[in-house]
């Protein structure tokens, strides 16, 4: 079995767990009428706020160095500017 770089990546292979959520019954309904896939479309979606929130929290755990960085670049210029081709 093999397993890739990142826990998250859409290509790593995952193992699937059941679970209980609870959900409105309108759209649950809705969702079954429609051919929704309730199981795919949940995990796509965590997916995609797992993915959003450890991006969040990135950034907000090194907002001190980007801000930095940044005051350098302006006061400094880019690092090996002199030598870009474009």
């Amino acid at each position: 079995m093999s397993f890739g770089t990142h826990a998250m990546s859409p290509t790593a292979t995952t193992l699937k767990k059941a679970t209980n959520i609870t959900l409105s019954a309108d759209v649950l309904r809705e969702a079954k009428a429609l051919g929704i896939n309730i199981s795919q479309a949940c995990d796509q979606f965590l997916r995609q706020l797992v993915r959003q929130e450890r991006q969040r929290r990135w950034q907000e755990d090194n907002a001190e160095f980007i801000a930095a960085y940044n005051r350098a670049v302006e006061t400094e210029g880019l690092p090996l500017e002199e030598w870009r081709s474009f």
